[in-house]
């Protein structure tokens, strides 16, 4: 008991932040972190600010913070990678033996890592947090979040949190685990069921952002629910091709239908209206099966080319 007691006051834990142009949130979330870790008695605190490519004052914030505290460490990426990249960035470099990763904006508490940590002492791996509410956020981002989650849970072969984003705390073999996935075309979200290990929910209401404005538009969103599609699920290939196959079947039978009739009664006029609408139907069947199998052509293109998923201009760790 006591060796394990020992052991539980020695845990190590990276908070990795991921940021965009987040100077307004920024001064908050150091008040905010830096309260968290005063208080905190079991867990032994590392920031880890990732910069993926701000145009603000984003990163001076971030290094007079860090030169003020010890437990701060940051990098810097060359240019904007998206936030998936960046977040693998930290990935990599963790090296304590828990992980937490939440955004710049506040709308994830740092207060509830204890909690969340309590979890985790008792023995979980991935404790997920999964939204209750989410405030701030319309009804139509709402709706479609949610009708994502349903698609992907039923075309994927790995069980999809619902109503969960990047906020969760990873056990030291999970960071290990991600660490081995290296593909160019990410999606964490995705990443974090395939891996397994033993999963815990932790409920939570979403805030608003603090400050700033959101970085993810609608247009991004879809191609991030792309990824996490097309990377995890040959579904659509095979939704296509049996779309295909039954159009295609249509088709025979509605030409041997007309075949039937002019033997019977005749040549007939040919009806323009219906020659449009099968011609319309092949070629958008036809055209949308060829944008299904590019979008999987695009992800192994960037793949095979095998460049790094990020570069870094500047850093600061401890190892």
């Amino acid at each position: 008991m006591g060796d394990q007691a020992e052991r539980t006051q020695s845990r190590t834990i990276t908070v990795l932040i991921p940021c965009y142009n987040e100077q307004e949130s920024l001064p908050i979330l150091f008040d905010r972190m830096d309260n968290l870790i005063k208080q905190s008695n079991s867990l032994d605190y590392t920031l880890l600010f990732v910069d993926d490519g701000s145009k603000d004052n984003t990163r001076p914030l971030i290094k007079e913070y860090a030169q003020k505290h010890p437990y701060v460490e940051y990098i810097f990426l060359s240019r904007n990678f998206g936030k998936e990249k960046a977040m693998y960035a930290g990935i990599e470099n963790v090296h304590t033996d828990g992980l937490v990763i939440i955004d710049a904006d506040l709308q994830d508490p740092p207060e509830l890592i204890p909690q969340m940590a309590e979890l985790w002492m008792q023995g979980y791996d991935d404790v997920y947090a999964r939204r209750r509410s989410r405030e701030g956020e319309s009804w139509l981002k709402k709706a479609t979040s949610r009708w994502y989650y349903d698609l992907l849970q039923k075309v994927s072969g790995v069980a999809i949190q619902k109503d969960t984003g990047d906020f969760r705390l990873l056990d030291r073999k999970c960071v290990d685990a991600l660490k081995r996935l290296d593909e160019s075309e990410r999606n964490s979200k995705a990443l974090f069921s395939w891996i397994g290990f033993k999963k815990i929910e932790f409920l939570y209401d979403r805030d608003k952002r603090v400050a700033g404005k959101t970085k993810w538009n609608y247009l991004k969103l879809f191609h991030l629910a792309m990824d996490g599609i097309t990377s995890f699920t040959t579904a659509p290939l095979k939704i296509a091709t049996w779309v295909g196959s039954l159009v295609s079947l249509a088709a025979v039978i509605y030409a041997l239908v007309i075949l039937v009739k002019t033997f019977v009664q005749g040549i007939d006029v040919p009806g323009y209206a219906s020659t449009m609408v099968v011609v319309l139907i092949l070629g958008g069947v036809q055209l949308l099966s060829l944008g299904i199998i590019g979008e999987y052509l695009g992800r192994i293109f960037m793949q095979t080319k095998k460049r790094p998923n990020y570069l870094v201009q500047e850093q600061h760790l401890a190892q």
